[in-house]
């Protein structure tokens, strides 16, 4: 296996600064760390990302995720592993990533019920860690980038 090249934000590395500093942004939302890498290895999953799901485990592993959760993110409604908040930023990150697979992608029923349990700076956190997930997962998976290559 073999990546096609480089991911495109360390060829061009005045990306990477401005999408590090998203991240970080992220992280002053308010939001359990654990919701936001169950978020982001959710969303890698979906898109198919091999480098992020791996990446995500890792990062997950370290804010605390179990071995349970981990093994059943992809499967997290038929299990008794995750709280309904976690339930509501999951099914929020699941409609804002498939938006393609329907009309009304984010319903007012998924939003409603991640707003019950987030206020709108978390909600803002949950919503940029789901576009910058999708964004390196576009990135990675166009440029077939290598589980485990980047450390």
């Amino acid at each position: 296996m073999q990546s096609r090249m480089k991911n495109p934000a360390m060829v061009l590395t005045d990306a990477m600064g401005p999408i590090q500093q998203v991240l970080k942004a992220v992280e002053t939302g308010g939001v359990d760390s654990e919701i936001l890498e169950l978020v982001h290895l959710r969303v890698s999953q979906i898109n198919g990302c091999s480098a992020c799901v791996h990446g995500g485990t890792t990062t997950a592993r370290k804010a605390g995720v179990s071995e349970d959760r981990l093994a059943t993110v992809v499967a997290w409604r038929e299990t008794p592993f995750f709280s309904e908040e976690e339930r509501a930023a999951l099914e929020l990150a699941e409609a804002a990533t498939r938006m393609a697979d329907r009309p009304e992608a984010v319903t007012d029923e998924i939003w409603d019920s991640a707003a019950s349990y987030f206020d709108e700076k978390q909600l803002a956190s949950i919503v940029l860690m789901i576009g910058v997930t999708n964004m390196f997962n576009r990135l990675n998976a166009t440029t077939r980038q290598i589980a485990g290559a980047w450390g």
